[in-house]
C-alpha cells in the first residue's frame, strides 16, 4: 500500500497484527492506548523478520498479561483502513479471532490505558472506535 495523504504527502504503511477477542458471553475486547483517543483491538506492530502470529502472541501478552494458547487462535484475513493514531498512515493488518477461554484474566498492561468490553452488533464506547476495528468486528460475523 502506498499513495498520498490528502496534503499530497506520501501515505506510509504499517504492519500490524490485530486480534478480535471475543469471549464466552459474546462480547468483544477494545482497549485504547495511553495518549490516543481511539479503542481499537490489542495488536501493534509487526518486528522487522517476525511472523505474524509470533507477533500477535508477542503483542497480546505486552498489552493484556495472557499467553496465548494457538488453538485458541484463528486467521481472519488481512485488512487495510487508515490508522487510527498516525495520520498520514494506512495499516495493512493480519487479523486474527481470539475465543478467550472461560474464567481467563485478562487486565490492562504496557502502553494500554484502558480496556471495554462491548456488543460488536452494537459498539459502544466511550472514545471513537478505529475505522480498522468498525471492519474487523463487521468481518467477524457481526
Amino acid at each position: 500500500m502506498s499513495g498520498a495523504d490528502a496534503d499530497g504527502g506520501a501515505v506510509r504503511t504499517l504492519r500490524i497484527v490485530a486480534a478480535v477477542v471475543e469471549r464466552a458471553d459474546g462480547r468483544h475486547l477494545l482497549v485504547r492506548k495511553r495518549g490516543t483517543e481511539s479503542f481499537m483491538q490489542v495488536g501493534g506492530k509487526i518486528e522487522p523478520g517476525e511472523e505474524p502470529l509470533a507477533a500477535l502472541v508477542r503483542e497480546f501478552e505486552e498489552e493484556v498479561g495472557l499467553r496465548l494458547d494457538p488453538a485458541d487462535i484463528e486467521s481472519i484475513g488481512r485488512f487495510g483502513a487508515p490508522a487510527a493514531n498516525e495520520p498520514g498512515h494506512v495499516v495493512d493488518a493480519y487479523a486474527y479471532r481470539v475465543r478467550l477461554r472461560p474464567g481467563a484474566e485478562i487486565a490492562v498492561r504496557a502502553e494500554l490505558e484502558e480496556l471495554v468490553w462491548i456488543d460488536p452488533a452494537d459498539p459502544v464506547a466511550s472514545y471513537p472506535i478505529a475505522p480498522l476495528s468498525l471492519d474487523l468486528l463487521a468481518a467477524a460475523g457481526h
